[in-house]
């Protein structure tokens, strides 16, 4: 299990999701809005779509900030 910081922007035009090895972070541009957990929702479903690992949100499940751990 490893941890990543994640930087959200909800409400975008596109979903995308992109890692900066540099600063060890990933960037999810996100369709979803934050509103009844959608935006978190889609961030763990784009996240297995582009990486095929499965993540759960361990810090910052109300915030732009996130940090996740995968599962595998």
């Amino acid at each position: 299990m490893t941890r990543f910081s994640v930087l959200v922007k909800p409400n975008s035009k596109d979903s995308s999701l992109r890692f900066d090895k540099a600063s060890n972070t990933y960037f999810a541009n996100l369709k979803a809005r934050p509103e009844n957990n959608k935006a978190n929702l889609e961030l763990v479903k784009l996240f297995y779509k582009k990486e095929k690992k499965r993540i759960k949100i361990v810090s910052g499940a109300a915030s732009k900030k996130k940090i996740i751990e995968t599962l595998e």
